[in-house]
């Protein structure tokens, strides 16, 4: 990638800007009419005209501005970002939805919500795929005279419940004998245990039909999970966006992308930033993903990220992403202290 001068660099960030916020092709008239470069147009259109030659530029007909490449957008991500401060009103946002002591699946459907209220884009929370994560406990309580409800709380903070069917008979002293039985040999064992474990031999004929539907949920529960969680808010302002409505061919590519869960699971793991041609998914070329991991205590836990078109705020976009998987991190370690 070829170092730009100091010229260049307030050109190409001042192209990116202006693209991001007008979604137009950026002219040099316009340049000199919104920055104070001390030159005149005529340089700044020599400066655009040799950017372009570079890569960073692209220019989409013959008389028109110029708009960011997806290299140029990896430069002022690499070089020109400048760190922004969130508004109180963003961060008192962020806060109250990540402060409930809640589930970890409720606590991460409030935080995409309120991340793509502020961002105006895709946001997604996923869960790592880890088989090592470990129980940290299991209960089940009566709901009805054959119906008991199983919860299943993760060392994560993830929780998870389930209907359990009871056998006729069923009385308070089995459930007990259940949970008793589930404590001893489920909790401190990781998903991977627990989705290949053995219901153990009970003389008890009803207890023994319990202990078997018990383990049979668990089992299928733990083997859910570890194919990890993703949670999607705001998928209707990445479709608005102007470059999309003009071009049904990369709406048409973009909608595929957005309904399909795995595409983007694999897009929001990870971290770092990837632009355009840099996403190895081809429907997601016309988008760039910013990923920022979420941990409990020193573990990592998930990801989030904001996806949207390339041209998105990345200054603004990241700052809140910081500020975000720190806010999440905090509340799940605090939960499972």
């Amino acid at each position: 990638m070829s170092d730009l001068s100091p010229r260049k660099r307030q050109v190409l960030r001042a192209v990116v800007v202006e693209y991001v916020e007008g979604a137009e092709p950026v002219s040099s008239e316009q340049i000199v009419r919104q920055y104070e470069l001390g030159v005149r147009s005529a340089t700044v259109r020599n400066e655009m005209a040799e950017i372009t030659e570079l890569g960073y530029l692209e220019q989409p007909h013959t008389s028109a501005g110029r708009i960011p490449s997806d290299l140029g957008y990896r430069y002022y991500v690499d070089h020109l970002l400048i760190p922004v401060v969130l508004q109180a009103s963003e961060q008192r946002r962020i806060g109250d939805a990540t402060s409930e002591d809640d589930t970890l699946n409720e606590l991460l459907r409030e935080t995409t919500k309120a991340l793509s209220r502020l961002t105006r884009l895709l946001s997604i929370a996923a869960t790592i795929r880890n088989g090592e994560v470990t129980v940290r406990n299991v209960l089940v309580t009566a709901i009805g005279p054959d119906r008991a409800l199983l919860v299943f709380v993760l060392q994560n903070g993830h929780v998870e419940t389930r209907i359990l069917d009871c056998p006729p008979g069923t009385t308070l002293e089995h459930l007990g004998k259940a949970n008793a039985a589930l404590g001893a040999l489920v909790e401190g064992s990781s998903l991977r245990t627990v989705s290949r474990a053995k219901t153990p031999s009970v003389e008890d004929p009803v207890l023994s039909v319990l202990m078997r539907n018990a383990f049979a949920l668990l089992r299928t529960t733990a083997r859910e999970i570890m194919r990890g969680q993703l949670v999607a808010d705001g998928q209707q302002y990445v479709i608005a966006q102007p470059e999309f409505q003009r071009d049904m061919e990369s709406m048409a590519a973009l909608l595929d992308s957005l309904e399909d869960e795995e595409t983007l699971y694999s897009a929001a793991i990870g971290e770092g930033v990837t632009i355009g041609r840099e996403n190895p998914i081809e429907s997601m070329h016309g988008l760039s993903v910013i990923r920022k991991t979420f941990f409990v205590g020193e573990d990592e836990a998930g990801t989030l990220a904001v996806i949207g078109p390339t041209r998105l705020p990345y200054d603004r976009t990241s700052a809140l992403l910081d500020f975000t998987a720190r806010a999440v991190s905090e509340t799940l370690t605090r939960l499972l202290k």
